[in-house]
């Protein structure tokens, strides 16, 4: 049954819902690199800016970067003062660059930013791991099979890389458990990553919500959360 749901603020639902599902993501790739003080970080596709201020609670100086401008604005509500985001790419250098929403179109920024990046730089790229380590991917495919497409959902994160001129040097796996308090927050949290936003447009809202609400019944538990467990990768370059 399709859950009840109040309107919809993709942005919003994305901040406080979302989002905090890759914290772990954020975390280990901050681990790994040695973030902290000092280090200049800019965020592509930062989204709402939550891995920007994880990074800023490290001691780094941030900055982020997003086309969404509801998310922009979100942002900069919840960055300490003085952080910039912004809809188009800073001129600044920095020690690492970010993107942990990578999708294909991402390109044209990457390169951009790796032909005036510092050498030494660092690269990282997100994305979704192995499909059978990925409960959610069964809901991601509803998308493809309302607009009557093959699934996309995967990112060549080594081909981004090179496409952009750089070379892998590292990469690793990390688990991000997708949890929430009930079917309908569920709902929110998926439509407002964007891989529905074609099928809503092809079909009406309601009839994603529905498709969306029964492929998420096998990861209903019996006190009404929704628990998919997911592991995402991320590969690693320096700009030489």
């Amino acid at each position: 049954m399709t859950p009840t749901l109040v309107p919809h603020h993709p942005a919003r639902d994305w901040a406080e819902i979302q989002e905090r599902m890759l914290a772990p993501l954020y975390e280990a790739v901050y681990d790994r690199l040695g973030v902290g003080a000092g280090t200049r970080v800019l965020g592509l596709r930062c989204g709402s800016g939550l891995a920007l201020l994880m990074a800023a609670a490290r001691g780094a100086r941030v900055a982020g970067v997003d086309r969404d401008h509801a998310r922009v604005e979100l942002a900069r509500e919840r960055l300490p003062e003085g952080v910039t985001v912004t809809e188009e790419p800073p001129g600044d250098t920095y020690d690492v660059i970010t993107a942990f929403h990578t999708t294909d179109a991402l390109l044209p920024e990457l390169a951009a930013l790796t032909r005036t990046a510092q050498p030494g730089a660092t690269v990282v790229l997100a994305g979704w791991g192995p499909p059978e380590r990925c409960c959610t991917e069964a809901v991601l495919r509803v998308a493809a099979r309302l607009t009557d497409r093959r699934p996309g959902l995967r990112t060549d994160l080594e081909g981004l890389m090179a496409g952009a001129g750089l070379r892998p040097a590292g990469s690793g796996r990390v688990a991000c458990p997708f949890g929430y308090a009930n079917e309908g927050s569920a709902v929110r949290g998926l439509l407002s990553t964007g891989a529905f936003d074609e099928a809503v447009r092809a079909t009406d809202l309601s009839q994603v919500e529905k498709e969306i609400a029964e492929a998420l019944a096998p990861h209903v538990r019996a006190d009404g959360t929704v628990w998919m467990p997911n592991v995402f990768r991320y590969v690693i370059a320096r700009v030489s």
